[in-house]
């Protein structure tokens, strides 16, 4: 019996309208925590390589860890799936109140296969478990589904995980709307939701999370705060979220403008925490039990968009929905980005795939829609393109619908070169020409192109990793630190924590944590040994989906073009630097030169009968 875990799983078969509580088995705990470790194992284990993201056999997992519950700060949830984006594996977090009411109500996880009969949406309070009619609710976006749901159940206390009209209609890059209204947005797991017919999952739970020694779990809470408070990192997001980097990002030459063509925005200051503030914020807000508060409420209060209520635009949305749009009004960009939050499209992906439209129609790639001038900076062209996907409306909005790299496939006519993804996931919005561990980062990240698998971009620009100098530009002596960091945020995100709290939070705090709360002794290198495991089982998974060394890479701009401002400017990633970066990775890693972990890794690691020869 393992404290702080329910020590069980909760399995849903949507096909047969069954489910079974089964014990969370002690291998699953010893070898991958919680999370992310957790989903690496259950769907290795689970599908095959032939599985399809939109098959019934496909898992749709919401996980926690051993500390979501407790009064451990800065804790979250994840979603674990096969995505329909890219093919491979795909982990996607989320805030707010969800996965602490998933453990309340006795749950290490929620794993869902199989596809409903008609639209349904699960209701689970503790034991009680039942698939409900959602027909009336199908065509409702995510909010509006949180409200009607919790109006029939008659309990706004309810926690709820919707998905709006793209994922109905399973758009690949469509998001879960989690309680309340906080993302799993990469990647495309509401579109396997919508395959599923299932509209939404509702939690009540009334149960507690118990700890092993109160005590000494009371006291490293204690300290994770102090250590929260004395970082200069969160004090800056307490004041201005996310936001603050969008001028960061411009003054290092990092900010996407015109689907990346440049790394700079004149109007930058216009879309960060200077033009947030002025336009939008009322106050801050923090998810459940978080002491960093790195969100805002507020609303549009002038212009045209005048009444919106929004929360802050994260620098991701910012970036990708303003400056790399020609969009320098933040209220627009609200506007816009709220769409997206409400149909339950990835705002992230939607901005780089409207992007794409607007340089491929610049280009004479694609023809414009009757009335509809679609270029960079034209807001209601962006609109247009928003509804048109969402709803499916016409030949474009069904084409920019697949995804950039889908899109640009089918459009051909070397569109190809200027679509911005990795792996079929869309690119983030830090471009990588001017920091090339970045790129490496993006080249190697475990679901695609993501910052948020190995973020060196404060460690370059410093030009100092653990001791070691750094040249932003060169591709040497990039591999350690990006593997390092891969690891470790593979390991912390078993536990599942939020990123922010990391800038603090030291892995020898988070080890007393672990261990306070489940009465195992954990060394603070149980997240790198652990984060290396994951990372080494999620490859496995990946090539047996297809994947190979060639998708190693970076979108064509990133290699061909130099970047033409900033501090990077005249600066590329070159195939000669890509080979050289990778090659140095997998060494690294213990990987082949093909990018194939070797067998005396995958035993070291304890993950040796994941050859698919065994």
């Amino acid at each position: 019996m393992n404290e702080a875990y329910t020590n069980n799983l909760l399995m849903i078969d949507l096909s047969r309208k069954t489910h079974e509580i089964l014990p969370t088995p002690d291998a699953l705990t010893e070898d991958f925590i919680g999370g992310k470790g957790f989903g690496a194992k259950l769907l290795f284990d689970s599908l095959s390589p032939d599985t399809t993201p939109f098959s019934e056999d496909n898992l749709l997992m919401f996980l926690t860890g051993p500390l979501t519950g407790t009064m451990a700060p800065a804790m979250r949830g994840c979603v674990v799936t096969k995505s329909p984006l890219t093919g491979i594996f795909l982990d996607s977090y989320f805030g707010g109140s969800l996965g602490a009411e998933i453990k309340y109500a006795g749950y290490d996880g929620i794993i869902i296969k199989g596809c409903a009969k008609k639209p349904s949406y699960i209701w689970i309070c503790d034991s009680h478990i039942e698939i409900c009619d959602a027909t009336h609710l199908w065509g409702t976006h995510t909010l509006e589904a949180n409200r009607l749901i919790k109006k029939e159940l008659k309990d706004d206390t309810v926690k709820i995980a919707t998905i709006g009209q793209a994922g109905e209609k399973k758009i690949p890059f469509s998001l879960i709307c989690c309680e309340y209204n906080r993302q799993a947005g990469r990647g495309g797991a509401g579109a396997v939701m919508g395959s599923k017919n299932l509209k939404a999952v509702a939690v009540k739970g009334t149960g507690l999370v118990r700890v092993h020694d109160p005590a000494a779990f009371k006291k490293a809470c204690q300290t994770a705060v102090k250590e929260l408070e004395k970082s200069a990192d969160v004090d800056a997001l307490r004041l201005a979220g996310t936001a603050s980097a969008v001028e960061f990002a411009n003054e290092a030459g990092l900010l996407p403008h015109k689907n990346y063509q440049f790394g700079t925005f004149a109007k930058a200051s216009n879309i960060a925490d200077n033009g947030q503030s002025k336009h939008l914020w009322l106050g801050s807000s923090a998810c459940m039990g978080c002491p960093i508060r790195c969100s805002k409420i507020g609303a549009v209060r002038t212009g045209k968009y005048k009444g919106i209520v929004t929360d802050i635009i994260e620098y991701e949305s910012a970036a990708l929905m303003g400056s790399n749009l020609d969009i320098p009004d933040i209220r627009a960009v609200a506007h816009l980005v709220k769409l997206c939050d409400l149909y339950g499209m990835d705002s992230m992906s939607t901005g780089t795939v409207i992007g794409f439209a607007m340089e491929a129609c610049e280009k004479g790639m694609i023809a414009a829609p009757d009335g509809i001038d679609l270029k960079f900076g034209n807001v209601d062209a962006a609109e247009y393109l928003i509804h048109a996907m969402a709803n499916q409306e016409n030949s474009l909005g069904i084409l920019l619908s697949k995804g950039v790299r889908q899109a640009a496939l089918d459009i051909g006519n070397t569109s190809e070169k200027i679509a911005m993804h990795t792996k079929g996931l869309e690119s983030p919005a830090w471009g990588p020409r001017g920091i090339s561990g970045m790129a490496l980062a993006l080249m190697t990240a475990d679901r695609g192109g993501c910052h948020q698998r190995g973020f060196t971009v404060s460690y370059e620009l410093s030009k100092e990793w653990n001791n070691h100098p750094l040249d932003p530009l060169s591709p040497e002596g990039k591999a350690l630190m990006v593997a390092h960091l891969q690891n470790y945020s593979a390991g912390t995100d078993t536990l599942v924590k939020c990123d922010f709290g990391s800038f603090g939070i030291s892995k020898e705090t988070y080890a007393r944590l672990l261990s306070a709360a489940t009465g195992k002794t954990y060394s603070p290198d149980v997240f790198i040994e652990t984060g290396e495991r994951i990372w080494n089982l999620v490859r496995m998974f990946n090539l047996a989906q297809g994947m190979d060394a060639s998708t190693d890479t970076l979108p064509r701009r990133f290699v061909e073009e130099p970047l033409p401002d900033g501090p990077g400017k005249g600066h590329r990633i070159s195939k000669k630097d890509m080979a050289y970066m990778k090659q140095e990775y997998y060494k690294t890693r213990g990987w082949d030169e093909n990018g194939v972990p070797l067998d005396k890794t995958l035993k070291r690691l304890r993950i040796d009968y994941v050859r698919p020869d065994q």
